[in-house]
């Protein structure tokens, strides 16, 4: 396997260079793969070790690349070294490279990668992942989605590297938004309605109550005081907004079901009234809060203390805001929890919210705060089903299962299935995955459904269909048997292409552990399903001699078990047929 290599050119470097062998594990990269032209294996950049101080920063960069080329000897393991520009190229023993690299499928496939050494330095422990985190008492909206299954991803990833992951949903359920529907629904709600169709009535009503209140002061005076009576307990306010939060929790387990997504904790806002009056007491003993002339709570973020940059933690009527209730709320999961890291998922709009929520945290002298952070992303555009507009999830499950029914239904083998159905929601909420995290988070993108579902190009359709042709090719084969394989058999080529950009695996998670990007993954596997399609026409199972047949057939397998473990931390449940 790759930490197998890496740990002998480390070594090998650490006695030509008089260093520790640790020094150059993580200076040392698999090289990308190309189907057109033969690569090495690894590759160092002289330019590393020179900022590392193993080299002297005043050389000429490629003289010492090259002496240091010429002084590193060949063996059993590296059977070439060059220099390249401010490079030095590895290739290892083709061989051994093929044994080396099928051996943990033999032994445990599901693992494969993960016990790298360069993953072994990642510091593990608690990491608490808020994502998701609608407001209850409306429908699961589209915009919630990349909230929900990027907060998944960085989870799965997490906690796939060995961290104790805590998933929580820290639901919207406290607010003048609440005052807004509490005062609306003693106007315009329905408790039958309700029953029928809770959370569109809900809506409904929420709608209708922002409307009034556009230009009627006694329906907004209706809404403060609601929240107000909301904030000091009153036995009313709390029973229908309770009532609203069980509807809405239920409601949003159905979406979460369909996503194959769960949630540890379900939190919210409203947790945390007790917590937030000693936030606001604690601020204020530390001279942190003041008061303004309108008689609003504000805490002074400037540099230079001169009130340029202030933060609202208070409204004038003393009710509390929503960076309050965060700021009470991670006090609170520090000692419920104890995490070593804590990580918000939520669109770029909010970058203001945490960068004020952790400079006060801090400055109340948490320090703990260094390790909160706060993955943001931007906005989808055009989500359009065929009825219009789209607002809510729901539809857009819909959509994409109805069309990818569609789609399958021109192919012969989705008459085999017994469930064409669910493969269709599987495989469609695999292209909705694939289509959002295939670009850098930050960025907005079009949704696109054409694009999106189709079987060819870069798409979680295109990765579900490798998958599943992998898994009916070892089904077709009688699967693996458990006699070893000869790694003589499989030096086409064509086979070591693959097992060179498998050595790759562990650096994408290590590189997907640093900047919580789900890309470098996405980008792997689309990589490994263009490489097995070409593998699957050039290296034939059937009518290959039986040690052949063997060789071809655990590289396969190999390349199905990394496509599927890598599919699971993207959130994605692989098909095996399609």
């Amino acid at each position: 396997m790759a930490c197998f290599f890496r740990r002998r050119i480390a070594e090998k470097l650490g006695q030509t260079l008089q260093q520790s062998e640790d020094a150059f594990m993580s200076a040392l990269s698999a090289v990308p793969v190309s189907k057109k032209q033969q690569t090495a294996d690894f590759r160092l950049y002289v330019n590393t070790l020179r900022l590392n101080g193993i080299l002297p920063l005043d050389g000429d960069i490629q003289q010492q690349t090259e002496a240091l080329a010429r002084k590193l000897k060949q063996d059993s393991v590296v059977e070439d070294i060059s220099a390249g520009r401010g490079l030095i190229n590895f290739t290892c023993n083709r061989k051994l490279l093929v044994q080396k690299m099928l051996e943990p499928f033999v032994e445990d496939g599901d693992k494969f990668g993960l016990n790298s050494e360069l993953l072994k330095n990642l510091k593990k422990g608690t990491t608490l992942v808020e994502f998701s985190s609608p407001n209850i008492a409306k429908k699961f909206h589209a915009g919630h989605l990349r909230s929900t299954i990027i907060g998944n991803f960085i989870a799965n990833l997490k906690q796939s590297l060995g961290n104790n992951v805590i998933r929580m949903n820290y639901l919207g359920d406290w607010g003048m938004q609440f005052g807004l529907l509490g005062a609306g629904f003693d106007r315009f709600g329905s408790q039958e309605k309700l029953k029928e169709n809770p959370l569109q009535h809900l809506f409904d009503v929420y709608v209708q109550v922002n409307k009034e209140a556009e230009n009627n002061e006694e329906v907004q005076l209706a809404a403060r005081n609601f929240f107000r009576q909301l904030e000091h307990n009153d036995s009313h306010a709390v029973s229908i907004w309770r009532q609203f939060r069980e509807i809405t929790v239920k409601e949003y387990q159905q979406i979460y079901k369909r996503l194959g997504i769960h949630f540890d904790v379900y939190s919210g806002e409203s947790f945390h009234q007790d917590q937030v009056q000693e936030a606001v007491q604690q601020l204020q003993r530390q001279g942190l809060l003041q008061t303004t002339e309108k008689g609003t709570g504000v805490v002074d973020l400037s540099p230079a203390g001169d009130m340029s940059r202030l933060c609202t933690l208070l409204r004038s009527d003393g009710t509390s805001l929503y960076i309050t209730r965060d700021i009470a709320a991670a006090i609170d999961r520090k000692e419920k929890y104890q995490f070593d890291e804590m990580i918000y998922v939520t669109d770029k709009s909010q970058e203001h919210h945490f960068s004020h929520m952790f400079q006060i945290l801090k400055a109340m002298g948490h320090s703990w705060a260094e390790r909160c952070r706060h993955v943001s992303f931007g906005l989808v555009m055009g989500m359009k089903t065929r009825t219009g507009e789209v607002v809510f999830l729901e539809d857009v499950l819909d959509e994409a299962r109805a069309r990818m029914l569609h789609n399958m239904s021109q192919a012969k083998t989705t008459k085999e299935m017994e469930n064409p159905g669910d493969t269709a929601e599987t495989v469609g909420i695999s292209a909705l995955i694939v289509q959002d995290f295939k670009g850098p988070l930050h960025s907005d993108y079009k949704f696109d459904w054409d694009r999106m579902l189709q079987a060819q190009g870069d798409t979680g359709v295109f990765l579900q269909y490798t998958h599943a042709r992998l898994c009916s090719l070892i089904r077709r084969n009688g699967g693996i048997e458990e006699s070893p394989v000869d790694s003589s058999l499989l030096l086409e080529q064509t086979s070591v292409t693959i097992l060179q950009h498998l050595l790759r695996y562990d650096e994408v998670l290590y590189q997907s552990a640093q900047d919580l990007q789900p890309k470098h993954l996405v980008n792997f596997l689309m990589k490994l399903c263009h490489l097995v399609a070409s593998a699957h026409r050039e290296l034939p199972v059937k009518g290959s001699p039986q040690n052949v047949a063997q060789a071809r057939l655990r590289l396969f397998s190999g390349s199905c078990s990394v496509l599927a473990n890598g599919m699971k931390i993207l959130g994605i449940t692989a098909v095996d047929r399609m």
